[in-house]
């Protein structure tokens, strides 16, 4: 049920997504919804959850492993988070559209995509720390400034495909991590 409604907030956005779109998607019904969730803004609020625990379930995973491998995780990362959410269907992440659409006014939106964007700079950083232990990057280097400019250069990226901009991610890529080696 969290998938389905997942796929209508995604699609259409918080605000266009309506309850009867909601509970046609769900098989939900307005008494249903409103008994289990409170409304629409309660499941968003589980769906938006969720999104966020998934996906730093993913980084985590993504940039796992041995100091030798770092690097190549890093640029695997950044390069699959900007592909998969650009392309034909320029859906781009969920996370971000929320950001985008609700942050300004919706605080628990905005506390939540902040904890999560943490994490990830967390895990990024990590990754970058066992590059330099490895040798793939300057061990002098800042690695929590790097791991900012990564997650920073994803999140560009994957705006830029959501638009249909023409960008090489491994391009831009390289020349962020040249300043670092």
């Amino acid at each position: 049920m969290l998938a389905a409604a997942r796929e209508v907030f995604w699609t259409k956005g918080y605000a266009a997504a309506s309850v009867d779109a909601i509970g046609v998607a769900t098989g939900l019904g307005k008494g249903s919804l409103y008994g289990a969730f409170g409304g629409k803004r309660g499941l968003f609020g589980q769906v938006f959850d969720q999104y966020c625990t998934n996906a730093l379930r993913a980084t985590a995973a993504a940039l796992a492993g041995p100091d030798r491998e770092a690097l190549e995780r890093l640029r695997a990362f950044v390069s699959a988070g900007a592909a998969a959410t650009g392309g034909d269907a320029r859906r781009g992440c969920l996370l971000a559209k929320s950001v985008a659409e609700l942050a300004d006014h919706d605080a628990d939106v905005q506390q939540r995509a902040n904890e999560t964007y943490m994490l990830m700079e967390d895990y990024l950083t990590a990754a970058v720390e066992a590059a330099q232990r490895h040798g793939s990057l300057r061990p002098d280097g800042d690695a929590h400034a790097l791991a900012q400019t990564l997650l920073a250069l994803q999140r560009g990226l994957e705006a830029l495909g959501k638009a249909g901009t023409p960008v090489s991610g491994s391009t831009v890529l390289d020349v962020v991590l040249a300043s670092f080696r």
